[in-house]
């Protein structure tokens, strides 16, 4: 150095004080800008590695190694060294001046950011979190003749800057020294240091380590070479339990090279609300960027967690979330259309790994289905709905039906299912969830496809009529059994169907049941609301007990002369078609099949009374 170099350096060593108020700075980034303390070593790794990067674009030939060095005495201090582009003096002063003028405002941080060289960013600020205490020796590699420069600053906002001798730092690059502040100690830690580097810069293209642990581990999972198919899944298979905690049912190549984006997806093992907010673990350039990134798949994959490497995506201010624009958009729709490729190719080659996939997710994906038309007509084919024909697709399904019925109740279906079956009819149970919405549906994704709610009337009309000759011959039957049943709102009507093992079939409707509830309103009500709920009595749709004529019982009840058997074994047909159809009784169907089982008890033993039995004469017999 020539004689002026002490006059200048001495000169610089007198204080100074930051152009911001450095407590409100520290307090806007640890309260309002940054999640966690912890991000003080990710802005310390990316300072490094910018500061490589930009000498690296210079000299392609220039060293790239980042070292953190612990104190393992005392855990209270840290020390990062890099071999990047360096700072002069004069570096230094514009650099503080641009934190004065752009840190005001949370969005000048990323406009002001974007202009720092190495080290000196707000991202260094960042370490007053942690840090009482920042002192950084700097030599530039741009200006190899310019000394080394000392920049050491306070939590209390005053800093000096100062040159040094030539053998304070002989080789260009950067080393930043920090001193825990009060009870922040346990972040300097050797273990903690550790951690929080692997966490962050597993994927950094540079060499990294903290003493002597390496911290990069390259190539990242999803670029590796495996010997298998096999292999590779069971590695990535590790790879995910160690990030999310979790083994996957399978995983999904994300390679985008037009977005810059290399990762893979993991398919949840277990069933999740579509609800629920996704998170994901993306890299910047190597960097961690952000384990909670919730807009970077639709929201209809919702079944899987990502990990990736991107070089386009922009980061927000704090480095810890996306920046919503036209470029997440497409990396959004492009991540989504592979998801959907995964799909397509398990079933086209692998049915088995989607019908596992389906067993677990099968409902949340019928829930995005009914709003995403892309979905369903992806899905339509593989989405199982139980129907007449067994488990189907809707796709399948309609193929072998012209006319695709549906029930909205599980126990309509149970109801009609045997029934229907017999006669040809087929029919979807749409009483699960999302089911008869998804059906409702199939008209929009399969042009020409005709869709209807099976009502009793449907059922109906398919079954066989009895010779009007024979009905006839049974009306005394018939209208005895109607005489039993109107008290409950059921007609009796006589079909012949199959299966002949079928005695008698009970068929309702919504409607049949709306004014059910009416009715039994009405009759518990005071008059005010008798006569309102009166008024509102339609064309008072009743439920019906369908008698099947081919059936032997059936043959042997109508047979019956007693008009008081009859009504015994009406009741005990419809209390059994009720229990057929798994549906919930009232109180009045509760007493009715009391009353009809004790009244087939007696029937039973009427032949045979009890010795004392009034009944018996004076022989002992009736």
């Amino acid at each position: 150095m020539d004689s002026q170099t002490p006059q200048s350096s001495q000169a610089s060593q007198s204080p100074h004080t930051f152009q911001v108020d450095l407590r409100g700075l520290v307090d806007l980034l640890s309260h309002h800008l940054y999640s966690s303390p912890k991000v003080y070593l990710r802005e310390l790794l990316q300072n490094a590695v910018d500061a490589i990067t930009a000498r690296r674009a210079e000299q392609p030939d220039a060293p790239a190694r980042v070292r953190l060095y612990t104190d393992s005495r005392s855990g209270a201090a840290l020390r990062v060294e890099d071999t990047g582009v360096g700072l002069t003096e004069s570096d230094v002063h514009s650099l503080l001046a641009t934190i004065g003028r752009s840190s005001k405002r949370a969005e000048g941080l990323q406009e002001a950011r974007s202009d720092f060289l190495g080290q000196f960013g707000i991202g260094l600020l960042a370490c007053f979190v942690v840090a009482e205490r920042i002192r950084v020796v700097s030599r530039s590699a741009r200006t190899p003749d310019a000394p080394p420069v000392e920049w050491t600053a306070s939590d209390d906002g005053s800093y000096t800057v100062r040159t040094l001798p030539d053998e304070a730092r002989p080789e260009p690059g950067t080393t930043v020294h920090l001193t825990a502040r009060a009870g922040a100690g346990e972040w300097l830690s050797p273990e903690r240091v550790l951690t929080l580097a692997r966490d962050f810069g597993s994927l950094l293209p540079y060499d990294v380590r903290v003493g002597d642990e390496a911290v990069t581990d390259l190539p990242a999972p999803w670029d590796r070479p495996y010997p298998s198919p096999a292999t590779r899944r069971v590695a990535l298979a590790r790879h995910c339990h160690e990030t999310f905690g979790f083994t996957p049912l399978d995983s999904i190549e994300l390679d985008v090279p037009l977005a810059g984006i290399r990762g893979v997806a993991y398919v949840l093992p277990s069933a999740v609300s579509p609800a629920q907010r996704a998170t994901h673990r993306v890299h910047l350039k190597g960097m961690l960027l952000t384990e909670r990134a919730e807009q970077l798949l639709p929201d209809w994959a919702f079944f899987v967690r990502c990990v990736l490497d991107t070089d386009s995506l922009r980061p927000t201010a704090s480095r810890e979330s996306l920046y919503e624009d036209e470029t997440l958009a497409a990396v959004r729709e492009a991540l989504g259309e592979r998801i959907r490729s995964w799909l397509t190719a398990l079933a086209a080659g692998d049915p088995e790994r989607l019908a596992a996939f389906l067993s677990v997710h099968h409902l949340g994906v019928k829930s995005l289905a009914r709003h995403d038309k892309d979905m369903l007509r992806t899905m339509l084919p593989w989405l199982p709905f139980e129907t007449t024909d067994g488990q189907l697709s809707l796709e399948e399904f309609a193929q072998r039906h012209p006319v695709v019925h549906f029930t909205r109740t599980v126990e309509e279906y149970r109801q009609v299912a045997p029934i229907a079956s017999a006669q040809g009819v087929g029919v979807v149970n749409g009483g699960y969830t999302y089911d008869s919405e998804l059906v409702e549906a199939l008209p929009s994704v399969r042009p020409g496809t005709v869709v209807a709610e099976l009502d009793a009337d449907t059922v109906t009309a398919h079954l066989d009529s009895v010779d009007p000759a024979e009905e006839l011959a049974l009306s005394g039957f018939l209208a005895a059994a109607r005489a039993k049943l109107d008290p409950l709102g059921c007609d009796v009507v006589l079909r012949a169907f199959h299966p002949l093992s079928v005695p008698a079939l009970h068929l309702d409707d919504r409607d049949a049941r709306h004014e059910q509830a009416r009715a039994e309103a009405e009759a518990q009500a005071d008059d005010l609301w008798a006569g309102i709920l009166g008024s509102l009595r339609g064309s008072a749709p009743r439920a019906r007990l369908v008698l099947n004529h081919l059936n032997p019982l059936i043959r042997r009840i109508a047979s019956l002369k007693d008009p008081e058997l009859i009504g015994t074994a009406t009741e005990s047909l419809y209390g059994q078609a009720l229990l057929m159809a798994q549906r919930p009784l009232r109180p009045a169907d509760s007493a009715l099949l009391n009353r009809a089982f004790i009244g087939l008890l007696e029937w039973a033993t009427h032949g045979d009374p009890a010795p004392g039995d009034p009944a018996h004469g004076e022989d002992g017999h009736r």
